[in-house]
C-alpha cells in the first residue's frame, strides 16, 4: 500500500459509478418532465428489473410515486450538454423538452414519453416502493424496450462527480459464459 492514500468516504461513489447517465421521463396531468439519473442498477434479467435512485427533493419523485410509471432513456455523448443541463434544472417551472430541444414521443405501454434523440428507451412500471421513503429507491420493471440499431457503437456517458464524466471507449471481447 506504499503508493495509496486515504480517500474521503464522500468520494467513494466516484469509484462505484453503476452505469451510463440516463434521462428519466415522467408525465402527470398532461405535463411531461425529464430528470437526469446516474444511480441505477440491474436487479433481474427476465423480465428486466432495475433499481433507480430518485431524489425526494425533485418533482420526479412525487410523480413516480403517484403514476408508478416512467421511461428511462439512454443518451449518447452527443447529448451530454443537454443531459447535464436537464440535471441542473428543475422541471417544476419549465418544460425541459422545449427548453433543451428534445422530442417527446408516445410510448406503447406507459403514459410517460420517450425521448426521441436517445439511442435506446425503456418503458417502465414501478413494481416496488418499499425503499423509496428511506433510500429514495424505486424498483421498476421494463415492460417495453426500444433501440436505434442504425447507430453503430453508441458511446454513453458516465458520471464521476463534480462535473466530470467519462465516455465509453474501446470495446474488448473476452471469453464469457454469460450471453
Amino acid at each position: 500500500m506504499a503508493k495509496k492514500t486515504s480517500l474521503p468516504l464522500s468520494k467513494v461513489y466516484r469509484l462505484i459509478e453503476p452505469g451510463p447517465v440516463v434521462m428519466v421521463a415522467t408525465s402527470s396531468g398532461g405535463r411531461a418532465n425529464i430528470m437526469t439519473m446516474s444511480w441505477h442498477m440491474m436487479i433481474d434479467f427476465e423480465p428486466p428489473v432495475l433499481a433507480c435512485v430518485i431524489s425526494n427533493r425533485g418533482c420526479t419523485f412525487d410523480v413516480l410515486r403517484k403514476t408508478r410509471e416512467c421511461t428511462i432513456n439512454i443518451p449518447t455523448v452527443e447529448l451530454a450538454k443537454k443531459v447535464v443541463a436537464c440535471g441542473n434544472t428543475s422541471g417544476r417551472d419549465i418544460d425541459k423538452f422545449k427548453k433543451f430541444g428534445l422530442t417527446p414521443c408516445p410510448a406503447a405501454c406507459v403514459h410517460a414519453p420517450l425521448i426521441d434523440e436517445c439511442y435506446a428507451n425503456l418503458e417502465c412500471k414501478v413494481i416496488d416502493t418499499k425503499l423509496a421513503t428511506q433510500y429514495n429507491i424505486f424498483i421498476v420493471e421494463v415492460v417495453k424496450a426500444w433501440i436505434d440499431r442504425s447507430r453503430k457503437d453508441p458511446r454513453t456517458i458516465h458520471h464521476h462527480g463534480n462535473g466530470k464524466f467519462v465516455v465509453d471507449g474501446e470495446t474488448i471481447k473476452l471469453a464469457s459464459k454469460m450471453k
